[in-house]
């Protein structure tokens, strides 16, 4: 009888331990999610003038045009638009610092930045942990301000306001170090220019 009891108290312990920790706590952290940080809740998914995901601001994303500045380089190569579906997934290449393609890539990336007059940095060299990193440092970016500024026929005063405003500051005002947000920011060039064709 003892035995009985027993079983059906373990197994009610473990129905609401589920109850709690598979559906009331993730539906409570849903609805806290949705009402008070819905952006945040939903990706921090950015969107273009048509209402049209164009990237998350969260995860890096590829440019290559001398009007807008480049990202950290990555191993993950993600696919933009509607129906495009990821072509690889978040972490770094895994290459030891003796692998001679990591070496041959670093060298590579080292030279093009050469070419452009920019000094090889860092965080314009070498790829983050996740291969996600959205963030370029102030001075990569301040690296880069002549090239864009020249690309676009503006002075660098102009686009330099934009690096302050896309800035994010340290997480908690303590960790880590400030960083620009290159998706954000490159929006805010794009606008630019849109509202000049505009005008």
């Amino acid at each position: 009888m003892a035995i009985i009891r027993e079983t059906i108290r373990a197994i009610f312990i473990t129905l609401m331990l589920w109850l709690l920790t598979a559906i009331i706590y993730p539906l409570i952290i849903l609805v806290v999610g949705q009402v008070f940080l819905p952006y945040q809740a939903d990706g921090s998914v950015m969107r273009n003038l048509k209402a049209e995901p164009i990237g998350s601001a969260l995860i890096g994303q590829v440019f290559t045009s001398e009007r807008y500045f480049h990202p950290r380089p990555s191993t993950v190569r993600y696919s933009q638009g509607k129906k495009a579906k990821p072509t690889g997934i978040s972490g770094a290449s895994n290459l030891a610092a003796s692998n001679p393609e990591l070496l041959n890539r670093i060298l590579e990336q080292a030279n093009q930045l050469r070419d452009e007059n920019l000094q090889p940095i860092a965080d314009i060299i070498y790829t983050s942990g996740s291969g996600l990193d959205p963030h370029i440092s102030l001075r990569a970016a301040r690296q880069q301000l002549t090239r864009v500024a020249s690309a676009r026929g503006v002075k660098e005063e102009e686009i330099l306001r934009l690096i302050i405003r896309y800035t994010d500051g340290r997480f908690l005002w303590i960790f880590g170090e400030p960083g620009v947000n290159v998706l954000r920011l490159n929006y805010a060039l794009y606008l630019q220019d849109f509202n000049r064709q505009e005008n």
